[in-house]
């Protein structure tokens, strides 16, 4: 089955806060800025201390003295002697670039750097970052390693489209396919495991469903639903099938759908009854249920789309209450965007406290909600040049934090709500974290963020700072463990081949990687000038010791 527990969070998802928008920064505690201060300028203590001590001490160390025995020790060497140095520099530098590119590509950080923090840093006034035991950053790295991260699992979209109504028109109109064959066929695995049971032989219209989800050209699968109406005429699955696939408008499905309906109900009394007579009839009965909540969601979903949206939220809010074990078709999901079409934010924010929870599966329904709620508070005034001037307020930070949260949890959907990536068809299967998701989200939800004055704008003004809070999100997250590795080559699966899979953005190369090229570069072409020009090389080595010696003789 497609659907499951899902992916787990950190456990403290929402206790570490995340930071704020790029160039604005919250107001910290005195105790907090003094610190801050004190670590930020430790390095330039250290320096200035050096150049006075140098200064004070250059008479009874009689630097000008020693410095014209150098001179002269230089003015004596042969060019064959910077030839040598020179290649012998150049050689040194080029293994250090590679073993940092070596140790970047291994872990995902400089080592230069890294030695850096952890060694020098606390000897020059910084501060090290120490994770005690249950604390929110050993909680987040105890729960990463309970995550299999080689594993990505797929979720049924809980928005997904009709076949017959939406999908098909589409592939009329443009001649492209919207669905791939993989995602067709983790459907048809869900109709087998949600529409079938061990029962299926008692009844004969069952057995000709049975066959029927497993077949893969849709007009078989159409002619096998006639085939069972013609045995049985109270089919419900067959009903479900001519409205996913043989409908060509919402009305039609509706109308197959309100007939799978009644017949649905009628078959689900029976289980009812006999549902402790043996495991199989509770089988059936589960069998049946599933048939029922799928036959209802569906209904709302018509509903929602032929505009009734009152009527939505009531079935679905029924669906929610009668069946609250089947949360993994994520009705809340649809709820939400039915809440948020109606414009009721309060009856939204209800449905994330409840489902906005450390131990439920975070999606990116969720987290951009939530991310909307607290951005509507604050969007119509918001502007980056007054925020930069005079501080962001509470509310603000809030609604970047909660930007950063939903955008750590998927990169990828900011793109689609900023246009700056066009929008395909949402696949039946989607993937947590990955592009098939975003997709999936922006394409239901883009008209909410554009109704709302600002929302856009804040999110523009500070999505992209998340990339910076998180420099390496493979090997370490924020509040979520490391985004998965393995989305990329499952979304490529998910989405259509005319469709550019968004990934998530590349990590810059580190200072220290383009310093040892620089070095190493500089080095063999000074090498290489050395031995073709040992003259001028050495006219201009002397010239440099003498611009020294003048310095330090000023000094």
């Amino acid at each position: 089955m497609a659907d499951g527990d899902g992916l787990g969070e950190a456990a403290t998802a929402t206790a570490s806060p995340p930071a704020p928008a790029p160039g604005l920064s919250p107001s910290l505690g005195w105790r907090e800025r003094l610190r801050a201060g004190l670590a930020g300028t430790g390095a330039s203590l250290w320096f200035v201390a050096g150049l006075g001590l140098l200064y004070a001490l250059r008479v009874p160390l009689r630097l000008c003295e020693n410095l014209a025995a150098v001179t002269v020790f230089l003015n004596s060497l042969t060019p064959k002697f910077y030839v040598a140095l020179t290649g012998t520099s150049s050689l040194i530098s080029g293994l250090i670039f590679i073993f940092e590119w070596w140790y970047f590509h291994k872990h995902g950080t400089s080592f230069i750097e890294q030695v850096s923090v952890s060694h020098l840093r606390p000897l020059m006034g910084g501060t090290e970052s120490i994770s005690e035991p249950g604390s929110p950053s050993s909680n987040r790295e105890s729960e990463t390693s309970r995550q299999n991260l080689s594993e990505c699992k797929v979720w049924r979209n809980p928005l997904n489209l009709f076949r017959g109504a939406e999908y098909r028109r589409y592939t009329w109109v443009t001649g492209k396919e919207p669905l791939t064959y993989y995602d067709m066929n983790l459907s048809a695995q869900d109709h087998q495991t949600f529409f079938t049971c061990d029962t299926d032989f008692l009844r004969p219209s069952d057995t000709v469903m049975q066959k029927a989800w497993r077949e893969r050209n849709p007009p078989a699968r159409i002619k096998a639903a006639y085939q069972a109406l013609e045995l049985n005429n109270d089919c419900a699955t067959a009903y479900v099938l001519l409205a996913e696939e043989e409908a060509t408008t919402i009305v039609d499905a509706e109308r197959l759908f309100k007939q799978a309906l009644k017949a649905g109900e009628t078959i689900y009394r029976r289980s009812q009854q006999c549902q402790h007579q043996s495991p199989q009839h509770e089988a059936q009965l589960r069998r049946d249920t599933n048939v029922l909540v799928y036959i209802k969601r569906r209904l709302a979903m018509c509903a929602r789309k032929l505009g009734r949206i009152r009527e939505a939220v009531k079935i679905m809010r029924d669906l929610m209450k009668e069946f609250p074990p089947l949360t993994m078709l994520n009705i809340h999901e649809n709820l939400l965007e039915s809440l948020l079409e109606l414009q009721a934010y309060a009856d939204v924010q209800a449905v994330l406290a409840k489902y906005d929870d450390i131990s439920l599966p975070k999606s990116a329904a969720i987290c951009y909600t939530a991310a909307l709620l607290k951005t509507r508070t604050v969007s119509d005034k918001f502007s980056p040049e007054t925020a930069s001037r005079r501080g962001l307020s509470t509310a603000e930070i809030n609604a970047v934090e909660a930007i950063h949260r939903a955008v750590e949890f998927n990169p990828h959907v900011p793109k689609y709500l900023l246009e700056m990536k066009s929008l395909i068809l949402p696949p039946e299967h989607i993937l947590k974290r990955g592009d098939s998701e975003a997709i999936a989200y922006a394409f239901f939800h883009l008209q909410h963020w554009k109704r709302i004055e600002g929302a856009l704008n804040l999110l523009q003004c500070t999505w992209e700072g998340t990339f910076r809070m998180i420099p390496y999100p493979l090997e370490k997250g924020h509040l979520f463990y490391p985004y998965p590795s393995c989305t990329e080559t499952a979304d490529r699966e998910l989405l259509p081949t005319f469709h550019h899979v968004s990934v998530y953005p590349k990590k810059e190369l580190p200072f220290f990687i383009h310093f040892t090229a620089g070095l190493c570069s500089s080095t063999a072409m000074i090498a290489l000038l050395t031995h073709q020009f040992p003259e001028i090389m050495s006219v201009f080595a002397k010239a440099v010791s003498m611009i020294s010696r003048t310095c330090v003789e000023y000094l």
